[in-house]
């Protein structure tokens, strides 16, 4: 497996690491179960120490009094004490209620079963004590590691329901002689509790904390929190905030083909930028927000196919984006220039794949290693390509990656050099071509089914037809992070029965779709789910709609160098995605020393009750 598909691994683990930390129930089950629960737990405790009637009342009575005030305390947390925080609705409110209130049942399991060995009621009562304080200290936990409210309002949350839930059982207790507890001692303990749970607390998220700050020099929980931010409102400001904290200034390239006649037809942008790393995060946008920025200023159809690199390149934030998108919006204000072209070329060597053309001075190049599998190559293939047009007398060459087939691991080192040979094979036939007057037709559609969780960007799928003497070639450029090994061929069938001669397909590699599905990549290709009847009936319609647009053009093509863009870089960014790992470690060598000390110390006290 090449670094890059194991940096995408490490980023789609951590993504699944995070969101699965915080899948909550729906609120309509969080309610039925929250119900059913305190009624079942309420009788369960009761009946098994009075009389059937009796516990029958007081499970009941019970039950229902701890489910109503558990309501309140939410509806209270979520709707005033929280009321501006993003993650916690209603629905989130209860469903952590939902894991407190389970967590609590079994230490009231334990302390019926302890009653019943050893004939002592007086145990039940401690061990709901006991889970009261569990309860607690969990719930500092999660919301000390999931909101960024004040330390005020997050005691309040953890302090509330779990008080408002134990005064049900407080009532039963003072009124069944059976079970007095002393006064004075069950007040203190009332005291005690949270202190002990606060202290325990501190000490856990400080040790997991620490571990990214010493890794990245920022805490590990305020990382977990940026990232439920995004994750459940979609808010990129507070991760990306972080990216900029760790990223780092580079110059990127960008490469400019503007085809013009009495206006602006298409435009082709291939920036050294990867579209990641997830989301809406960074630069995952950035492929359908440049095409979005060009089509509208010069009325015209664009396309933002992948360059040769990987996450070492992903931006840190949407004002990176907005600084490259300005620069290449007025950079593209050009003149068409040159009126002539060269026939598509396509060189094979049964593995590697490069199709070449020529516009005016400047090479148009695409690697692809498909139906085996496409991800992303290294800058040193677009370094050799750029000299090897320089040699031949050209003075640009854009360099594409298909991305256009995934079936497993690839693993450069195999392929790299066949790679080089049929890039350069295919650069020379494609110089030595007659170069004639040419036209190009363009067109672009959003299919309204296909979704972000299908795998489909926003920027949907564009077609360029260009016409050079008998010769008519298309470019199908799909939003999508690459797509399912095979689909290509039927799409170039389909596209070539059209009577177009050549046909390559290019996904964007967009990660607006990465971290939308809970599936084993955390994302679709193009294709895995989406029914491919309808996706190559919609690029044929717009590959018809591109021949019919067929207009006699010129070319030119520009490079530009956008200065000091932040960006994350590969190392910063498996570092980030490997912590989730190393919290999850350190969290569990600190559960049986730190809790187990607490309730040490609460056992303790409870012994003296």
């Amino acid at each position: 497996m090449s670094t890059r598909d194991s940096l995408d691994a490490s980023i789609d683990k951590a993504v699944k690491h995070y969101s699965s930390l915080f899948v909550l129930p729906s609120f309509k089950k969080a309610l039925l179960f929250l119900a059913l629960l305190c009624v079942t737990g309420g009788l369960f405790s009761t009946v098994t120490l009075f009389p059937f009637f009796k516990g029958v009342i007081y499970g009941l009575a019970l039950g229902f009094s701890v489910f109503l005030v558990d309501l309140f305390a939410d509806y209270v947390t979520s709707r005033l004490i929280l009321k501006r925080d993003p993650v916690y609705d209603l629905r989130r409110t209860m469903g952590l209620s939902l894991f407190s209130w389970l967590f609590w049942f079994l230490f009231v399991f334990i302390g019926v079963a302890l009653a019943l060995a050893f004939g002592d009621l007086h145990l039940w009562a401690k061990l709901c004590l006991l889970g009261f304080s569990a309860i607690i200290i969990l719930r500092l936990i999660v919301f000390n590691s999931t909101t960024f409210a004040s330390n005020k309002k997050i005691l309040v949350s953890s302090l509330l329901q779990p008080f408002l839930c134990l005064a049900p059982f407080l009532f039963l207790w003072s009124v069944e002689h059976n079970l007095t507890i002393g006064l004075w001692r069950l007040w203190l303990f009332l005291a005690y509790s949270p202190i002990i749970s606060l202290i325990s607390s501190f000490i856990f998220t400080s040790a997991l904390n620490s571990v990214g700050k010493k890794s990245l020099g920022v805490p590990s929980l305020s990382l977990f929190k940026a990232f439920l931010l995004n994750w459940i409102a979609g808010l990129t400001a507070p991760f990306e905030g972080f990216l900029e904290k760790l990223g780092r200034e580079q110059d990127v390239e960008i490469s400019i083909l503007k085809f013009a006649a009495s206006k602006p037809e298409a435009i082709i942008v291939v920036p050294s930028v990867h579209p990641g790393p997830f989301k809406n995060v960074g630069s995952s946008l950035l492929s359908s927000m440049l095409k979005e920025a060009l089509e509208k200023e010069f009325d015209c159809t664009a396309c933002v196919p992948h360059g040769l690199l990987g996450h070492e390149v992903d931006l840190t934030s949407q004002r990176q984006n907005q600084k490259v998108i300005k620069e290449v919006v007025a950079a593209a204000n050009f003149s068409a220039s040159e009126a002539k072209a060269s026939p598509l070329v396509k060189v094979s060597d049964g593995t590697a794949t490069a199709y070449c053309q020529i516009f005016g001075k400047s090479a148009f190049l695409s690697f692809t290693l498909a139906p085996k599998t496409t991800e992303d190559l290294p800058q040193e293939l677009g370094l050799f390509a750029y000299k090897e047009a320089k040699k031949l007398g050209l003075e640009h060459c854009a360099v594409i990656n298909a991305h256009n087939s995934t079936d497993g691991a690839m693993d450069l080192r195999m392929v790299l050099d066949k790679l080089k040979a049929v890039g350069a094979k295919s650069l020379t036939e494609a110089v030595s071509s007659r170069r004639l007057p040419f036209k190009i037709g363009a067109a672009a559609v959003m299919p309204e089914e296909f979704s972000l969780e299908d795998g489909m960007g926003p920027g949907g799928i564009t077609v360029f037809v260009i016409e050079v003497g008998e010769q008519k070639a298309s470019y199908v450029v799909i939003d999508g992070n690459n797509m399912v090994s095979g689909l290509r061929e039927k799409i170039i069938s389909a596209v070539q029965a059209l009577g177009i001669d050549e046909c390559e397909v290019f996904t964007t590699d967009t990660h607006a779709v990465n971290a939308i599905v809970r599936d084993r990549r955390g994302y679709h290709p193009v294709g895995e789910v989406m029914d491919h009847e309808k996706l190559i009936e919609y690029i044929k319609k717009t590959a018809i709609s591109a021949l019919s647009r067929l207009t006699r053009v010129k070319v030119s093509c520009r490079s530009i160098t956008v200065p000091k863009v932040k960006v994350i870089g590969a190392e910063r960014l498996e570092t980030l995605c490997l912590l989730t790992d190393k919290v999850l470690q350190k969290a569990k060598r600190l559960i049986i020393p730190v809790f187990g000390t607490a309730g040490f110390l609460l056992i303790l006290y409870l012994m003296f009750i």
